[in-house]
């Protein structure tokens, strides 16, 4: 109810997330995909969100825990009937974390077992990559997540490629410079300085790595005053020619 009264227009229940500090039980108890392995627990707080909103709710989890356990058919149709309206679904179990490859193919029995929007995720990289998952899962959309990582154009660059949307303007140079530099101003003015500039630390670690430039990371990641980051990051990406695309 809080997060609806600020503004929010989904609200999205996370049980895909496989990190330890968050599947591990304690304090509130478990959560992310850890919810896969009590799925009456995670009914109940489905309907409970549901219940408490009138902006839609949407749920990714994975395909289960482990290899034993892929009730992501069973899970997703219980969400549905407590009135999620879309369903998204990592290809891979609670136990791989991101390793191997992502099952695509697996998630076609989510699709099948529910009438509601299914999304694939998991390894989405271009628009190769999100074809074969489309194809593979039957999903109605693809979500892409490390692979947007310091390249926040690809959504667009899929969309684009699959169901032509609007092309996007790839930046390089200094206009790329320029984006990075806004981004990190954003992330100081949402967070404070303090917190902002050991969040905004991974952002622009990805960004010089989608473009290349990982040589520069040391003294951009480790400066501790604003200015010094964004002259540094400026100056970084003056030098940068290409980016990756």
């Amino acid at each position: 109810k809080f997060v609806e009264a600020q503004g929010a227009r989904v609200i999205d229940i996370n049980m895909g997330c496989p990190a330890k500090r968050v599947t591990a039980a304690g304090g509130n108890g478990a959560c992310g995909s850890a919810l896969m392995k009590e799925p009456d627990l995670a009914l109940r707080l489905i309907e409970a969100v549901a219940g408490a909103v009138s902006v839609p709710v949407t749920l990714k989890t994975r395909l289960g825990w482990d290899d034993a356990s892929l009730n992501a058919p069973q899970i997703a149709k219980m969400a549905e009937g407590a009135g999620v309206q879309m369903i998204t679904i990592h290809g891979r179990t609670r136990c791989q974390f991101y390793k191997g490859a992502a099952n695509w193919a697996a998630i076609r029995a989510v699709k099948e077992a529910v009438a509601v929007p299914v999304i694939a995720n998991g390894d989405i990289l271009d628009a190769a990559s999100a074809q074969k998952a489309l194809a593979q899962s039957g999903a109605d959309g693809v979500m892409i997540g490390r692979g947007a990582q310091g390249m926040p154009w690809r959504l667009a660059q899929i969309g684009h490629a699959l169901f032509g949307a609007p092309a996007p303007t790839v930046p390089q140079g200094a206009e790329l410079g320029a984006l990075v530099c806004d981004h990190y101003e954003r992330i100081l003015g949402f967070y404070g300085s303090a917190l902002g500039l050991r969040v905004a630390r991974k952002h622009l670690g990805w960004y010089l790595d989608a473009a290349g430039l990982t040589a520069r990371r040391d003294p951009i990641l480790t400066a501790t005053e604003p200015q010094a980051v964004m002259r540094l990051v400026r100056e970084a990406f003056a030098e940068h020619v290409g980016v990756a695309a």
